[in-house]
């Protein structure tokens, strides 16, 4: 996670403080890390951000962070260049364990094939220190379900043909060797 910790949104867990009971927090951003945000994630504006956690001790040093994180986005049509609004609900189930910690390893698999479940849950991630920024868990997972080829509502493109009837109809350039015999 230690490249999560610079970004424009940051919302310090320490874990020592997180207990085995969760424990409910709101996040939102104000004017200047949606502005933020919208610079990292290189969009128009974000007009609001937002994310609801629980937040509780997984096994003996982890943390586990669970809930959702929402998000109101303006976008340029990639048909029209014309804003495009965009709601994002994304739900987040994330652990984080120390670095070093044994849950944090990769299994050693002797015959070299691991089998790994699609729809299971994914392995944890490391932390350094004492803390984990749940705000830059909550843009990631945000960033993560932004719609790259967003398009406006009805929106064609029209303006590029591959080929027309009259392009068609004129023969090829290499027509007149296709009889052509070398003596």
């Amino acid at each position: 996670m230690k490249h999560m910790e610079d970004g424009p949104f940051s919302y310090r867990v320490k874990v020592g403080h997180v207990s085995n009971n969760p424990v409910t927090v709101t996040i939102t951003a104000d004017a200047a890390e949606l502005v933020a945000l919208a610079r990292q994630w290189d969009v128009p504006e974000v007009r609001s951000f937002a994310a609801e956690f629980q937040i509780q001790r997984w096994k003996r040093d982890g943390v586990r962070l669970k809930g959702r994180v929402q998000a109101d986005i303006v976008q340029a049509c990639v048909v029209t260049l014309e804003p495009v609004e965009d709601k994002i609900d994304e739900a987040v189930d994330a652990v984080f364990v120390p670095e070093g910690s044994k849950l944090a390893r990769a299994p050693n698999i002797e015959g070299g094939e691991m089998l790994l479940d699609p729809d299971g849950p994914d392995s944890p991630e490391t932390f350094e220190g004492d803390a984990i920024d749940a705000g830059a868990v909550a843009a990631e997972y945000a960033a993560m379900a932004i719609d790259h080829y967003p398009r406006k509502a009805g929106a064609m493109f029209s303006a590029h043909v591959e080929s027309s009837e009259e392009d068609d109809a004129k023969p090829s350039p290499f027509a007149a060797l296709k009889d052509w015999k070398k003596n």
